[in-house]
């Protein structure tokens, strides 16, 4: 497709994401329940002609797949096992197509995961305890790895953690901020774009990793 295509693709996320968190700031349900599916379709598409790999459609996709499923509480735990279906096939994308960093950076993390287990388990319901323990450790490597691609990845990952973090801790009943449905959704479109950018590189430029990337298309499933 041509860069226009491309961008219009790009610009519809855009609008798809304001109208969701605008919707949300003025407490416009509707709004809502329309423009969060049109997310991930939208960034997966922008992310599929613009010739990303797989493994990042497929983890939008499964984004997707979460965000439908987390407009109902019934589906809270499908919601979470798409998401981490999702952090696992950026997890295989990331060591596939970057440098390893060294040990300091998964030390930090490995604190912040640990911290943020031990502070919530007691207000989690026991049957979310264990899920919600072994999510967080994808959560946490997924958020880890992105900053093997670089600063724009990084901080995708880091704003990844600060959305589901607030899910998180309204699960265990903690003090949340003001409209924490907003702040949630604002975090999260703004990760997933970044991982997005962060993996493909501008609208115009080469892909990240260029060298690594370009070899693993024919072997990414």
């Amino acid at each position: 497709m041509t860069p226009r295509s491309t961008r219009l693709l790009l610009g519809a996320f855009a609008l798809a994401t304001a109208v969701d968190v605008l919707s949300l700031a003025v407490g416009y349900e509707p709004g809502h329940l329309v423009a969060k599916p049109l997310l991930m379709p939208l960034l997966a598409a922008y992310a599929a002609v613009r010739g990303g790999p797989r493994l990042l459609i497929a983890a939008l996709l499964l984004g997707w797949a979460g965000d439908l499923a987390l407009l109902s509480d019934a589906a809270f735990l499908a919601g979470m096992a798409a998401f981490a279906a999702g952090h696992v096939c950026y997890l295989v994308l990331f060591r596939r197509t970057a440098r390893a960093r060294g040990p300091w950076l998964a030390i930090a993390y490995a604190v912040v995961l640990a911290v943020l287990v031990v502070l919530l388990w007691p207000g989690l319901p026991t049957g979310l305890r264990v899920p919600v323990a072994g999510y967080s450790l994808l959560l946490t490597a997924m958020a880890c790895g992105a900053t093997r691609l670089g600063p724009v990845t990084g901080l995708g990952g880091a704003l990844f953690m600060l959305s589901d973090t607030l899910i998180a801790t309204g699960v265990a009943d903690w003090p949340q901020p003001p409209n924490p449905a907003f702040w949630i959704m604002l975090t999260y479109a703004a990760a997933q774009f970044l991982l997005v950018r962060g993996v493909l590189g501008p609208l115009g430029g080469s892909p990240a990793s260029a060298a690594a990337y370009g070899g693993m298309r024919s072997t990414t499933p």
